[in-house]
């Protein structure tokens, strides 16, 4: 078996992750700095990662772990390199794989944080905005709107970007959505996001198509307050895409990040996207949905992934359970009276 460096490794595999696997280019670019990280490590030692050892994939989850690395993000980086090793294999690159039997960490020491409906709340009734009045009121209808669908549809950063107008069915109730590895998946919406899609679809979209992609000095904004900031990529007046920035520009994940960060604002609490996602799952199993449902509108691979939002619920599942009779204490059967 010829010698190889390990660029022409790395780059095989992120090639078959990305065009024979499909997985999603967020997913591929993370395998990828994970991987190089690794790499880096066997550079140290002289090694390439066809020459990896057992003890160095160790070495690596201490080196992890050292440097205060969360369970769930280690667990990431040792299923990067299986998935690395197992192409290696396949390929006959390597004659053994060094993660084998090597225990993943425990995920998700640290639960997904929920928010409380009162914070829903504080973030659905919008952050305020220092622009002329049309432009505020439709830039306010589509965050709002994006609110709704992020935690009404539990939906991710890229796919909440990336639904198009084509995807969305708001009279049935649903939007068709494309999760990781490019997979479909249909989310139902509920009342709440439907009337708030539909209110940005009649007027907060169209003024954003027409609008400058240019913020005028009059309605710049004050000194410490997050404005709409225009991107490089030219205006679409007939953009595909459900939500827009202004001029039909497609939104990027940083600006969804800072609306988010803005909407939640009142409620004091640095929110993420994800956390309006760990909202609706958590909300879902409070209010007794079945795991393997919230499994579906999650777009989880595994079921055990969703699993995770089952000790949210443990206080309900208590109650339920006082209602089973043999959880009830039995009654202490009265002593006889008399002697034979």
């Amino acid at each position: 078996m010829a010698s190889r460096s390990e660029e022409p490794l790395l780059d095989d595999f992120l090639d078959y992750a990305r065009v024979e696997k499909g997985l999603a280019p967020l997913t591929v670019a993370a395998y990828a700095r994970d991987l190089r990280q690794f790499a880096d490590l066997l550079k140290k030692k002289k090694r390439t990662p066809a020459e990896a050892r057992r003890s160095d994939v160790r070495d690596f989850l201490d080196q992890l772990y050292a440097n205060a690395v969360d369970g769930r993000s280690v667990a990431r980086k040792l299923s990067a390199l299986r998935h690395f090793y197992r192409f290696l294999l396949l390929d006959r690159h390597v004659a053994s794989d060094p993660t084998l039997n090597i225990e993943s960490p425990k995920q998700w020491k640290i639960m997904p944080k929920a928010l409380t409906q009162e914070e829903l709340g504080m973030m659905l009734a919008g952050p305020a905005r220092n622009l002329d009045r049309k432009l505020a009121t439709a830039l306010a209808a589509r965050d709002v709107a994006m609110l709704e669908m992020f935690y009404g549809g539990a939906l991710r950063v890229s796919e909440l970007v990336g639904v198009g107008l084509e995807d969305l069915k708001v009279d049935l109730g649903y939007v068709l959505v494309r999760g990781k590895g490019d997979k479909e998946r249909m989310v139902p919406l509920g009342r709440a996001a439907q009337q708030a899609i539909a209110a940005y679809l009649k007027d907060g979209r169209p003024a954003l198509l027409g609008s400058s992609s240019l913020v005028s000095r009059s309605s710049a904004a004050k000194p410490g307050e997050k404005r709409e900031t225009r991107n490089d990529k030219p205006a679409d007046r007939n953009s595909p895409y459900l939500f827009i920035a202004r001029g039909g520009r497609r939104l990027t994940r940083q600006r969804v990040w800072q609306m988010v960060r803005a909407a939640a604002a009142p409620t004091g609490r640095k929110v993420s996207p994800h956390m309006l996602r760990h909202s609706c799952a958590t909300h879902m199993v409070e209010g007794g949905a079945d795991l393997r449902t919230v499994q579906t509108i999650l777009g989880h691979a595994d079921i055990a992934t969703t699993q995770i939002y089952t000790h949210v619920a443990l206080d309900r599942l208590r109650q339920v359970y006082r209602k089973h009779p043999r959880a009830k204490a039995r009654p202490r059967v009265a002593a006889a009276k008399g002697k034979r």
